[in-house]
């Protein structure tokens, strides 16, 4: 969902602003004993396959030093032991709209200030760490609001998960990524359209220059936008490899919005890290994706919460029509994918539903062809992979930051355990426990 963009507020005003969010005071953790110890019934650590029964784990500040069964507790840890629960690394959802907010849909978008965007971001950055997301990648924010809330994450002015930005996401006149809403009278584009491969070149190096950790660019048409359709193809190969090489010479990953079977390979042929949402990728498209090692992130829960609320939440009648004729196809397609083995990512494309129920997608992972173990790292190591972060969080294994969550009940054998997470540490901080 894309907003109006509007006058910036100077950043000391935002940040003071987050300073009297309620929810940033209830999160925030103490600073803590230097050393931790953590015990369970058993670990799920992100990459073996099957469970590791009685793990302990050594912590020391924020990292992991060590794991295993029956290790000694080291001298005066504090320890905190959670009975028969079962452990996991933090979650990870790679495709989020933080700043973005499901009740202001449509038409209703447009009455949402920088200022409002960007305090909605702080109140779903806690909701996403409480329900065990430990870290986001964000694909899309107006004005660089999510710029402001990685930094104010990161310097401990408010809660929430370690994250990645893209800031506005790169689009051409018209597409997916321009707001559609206002009349010709307006004469408005969006702050990430660009048009032709110098242009788009310019608007790489803009966003970079502005925070953005990781380019987002819209390949095809889209399901919540005005006027255009999923299928179509949006910018042209010349146009996308331009945003790629760019990008990778700046050292940023591209998230492609891809849902048009053409525009897949586009992006796939032109470099992109990773395609979002893939709705009508076909076997050839797989096919590339596996061929050159290209995540898919495929957001198959939404389609439930856009069909039953979407009406109530001011989502256009167009885009409820459009989402009728993709979302059982993009799952079916989901299935196909997990079938051929290629790359998978978790991504949820929060924002579109509310903040905080990204692991409702887990169920429809496995209802579609994943085992609970595969869909759990889809979202654990396999998205940390893609960020590119495979040697900070996705897996509890010594050198990790200590982001870790854990469920009374066990997630491989019912995966909507995940949608209960009762404890949730972030870099050695315990900021939600109710196993004791």
């Amino acid at each position: 969902m894309w907003r109006r963009p509007a006058p910036p507020l100077p950043l000391l005003m935002v940040l003071g602003a987050f300073a009297h969010v309620p929810a940033a005071q209830d999160f925030l953790a103490a600073e803590g004993p230097a050393r931790i110890v953590i015990k369970a019934a058993r670990l799920i650590d992100g990459r073996s396959k099957t469970p590791l029964a009685h793990p302990v784990i050594v912590i020391e500040n924020d990292r992991i030093v060590q794991v295993g069964p029956g290790l000694s507790i080291p001298t005066g840890a504090r320890v905190i032991d959670l009975g028969n629960a079962t452990l996991l690394p933090g979650l990870i959802d790679c495709h989020d709209h933080l700043t973005d907010n499901p009740e202001d849909s449509g038409y209703k978008s447009l009455g949402v200030s920088l200022p409002r965007e960007t305090l909605y971001g702080a109140t779903n950055a806690g909701r996403t760490l409480l329900a065990g997301f430990t870290t986001v990648r964000n694909v899309g924010a107006g004005g660089f609001s999510d710029v402001a809330l990685r930094d104010a994450i990161n310097e401990g002015d408010l809660a929430g998960p370690r994250l990645l930005v893209s800031g506005p996401a790169l689009g051409m006149t018209g597409g997916h990524c321009d707001n559609n809403l206002l009349p010709y009278s307006f004469h408005h584009k969006d702050e990430g359209v660009a048009d032709g491969p110098w242009a788009v070149r310019e608007k790489v190096r803009e966003v970079v220059k502005y925070g953005a950790d990781l380019i987002k660019v819209c390949a095809s048409g889209g399901v919540l936008s005005k006027g255009d359709q999923p299928g179509t193809t949006q910018y042209t190969t010349d146009e996308l490899k331009a945003i790629v090489e760019e990008a990778h010479r700046l050292g940023r990953k591209v998230a492609a919005h891809a849902h048009g079977t053409q525009a897949i390979k586009d992006a796939i042929a032109s470099g992109v890290d990773s395609i979002e949402h893939a709705s009508l990728i076909d076997d050839e498209g797989i096919r590339l994706a596996k061929e050159h090692g290209t995540y898919l992130v495929m957001d198959i829960y939404n389609d439930d919460f856009i069909l039953r609320e979407g009406a109530r939440v001011g989502m256009l009648p167009e885009s409820l029509e459009k989402e009728r004729a993709l979302g059982q196809k993009q799952r079916d397609n989901f299935a196909k994918a997990v079938r051929a083995g290629a790359r998978m990512a978790f991504g949820t494309d929060g924002g579109v539903y509310p903040h905080g129920q990204n692991a409702r997608q887990f169920s429809c992972m496995v209802k579609y062809g994943m085992t609970p173990m595969e869909a759990i790292q889809a979202a654990t190591v396999g998205a940390a992979e893609l960020l590119g972060w495979a040697d900070r969080v996705g897996s509890v294994e010594p050198g990790r930051y200590a982001d870790i969550i854990a469920v009374s009940r066990d997630p491989l054998v019912d995966v909507r355990a995940l949608e209960s997470v009762e404890f949730v540490m972030k870099g050695g901080q315990v900021v939600k426990n109710e196993l004791q």
